[in-house]
């Protein structure tokens, strides 16, 4: 069973095919930018992106996943630069503990392929699902405002 992760090709490892998405991202194929938080996809930092769409991958089977496409944090950006969203982050020194960021980004870089110029209202919807125990979500809207006005330019 294979799975396209961030524009390549992966087998899922003999032994793997009754995990979850997260497990084999972090486990066999190294890519730990998206977190195992609450283990119910409740709290949002295990967000990766499937075929574009934000899901949670610590109860999502990886066979669900199987011939699609999944985009993690690791593979966002284009080679050798940022992402608009993760620039907008850094502008605005959103990270504190970072445990939910990766979610957070691939959800935001979702809402702004589907809706290029959010209101603060689409924004605070599309992340109302994402816990952030540091109390930064002023600063994630601001990024995601930011990362709309830089890519309208």
């Amino acid at each position: 069973m294979d799975v396209r992760v961030n524009g390549q090709p992966r087998a899922v490892p003999a032994g793997w095919e009754d995990e979850t998405l997260l497990q084999v991202l972090r486990e066999p194929w190294g890519l730990v930018a998206a977190k195992y938080g609450c283990g119910s996809g409740q709290c949002g930092a295990c967000t990766v992106l499937l075929d574009g769409a934000p899901v949670r991958s610590c109860v999502l089977p990886v066979t669900a996943a199987a011939g699609r496409a999944v985009t993690t944090l690791e593979g966002l950006a284009p080679p050798g630069g940022l992402h608009p969203v993760q620039q907008a982050w850094l502008a605005e020194a959103v990270p504190q503990c970072g445990y939910c960021q990766s979610g957070q980004m691939l959800a935001a870089a979702a809402l702004l392929a589907a809706v290029p110029r959010p209101s603060p209202a689409q924004v605070d919807a599309a992340l109302a699902g994402h816990l952030c125990r540091c109390g930064t979500q002023h600063r994630v809207r601001a990024a995601v405002l930011r990362a709309a006005d830089g890519a309208a330019r």
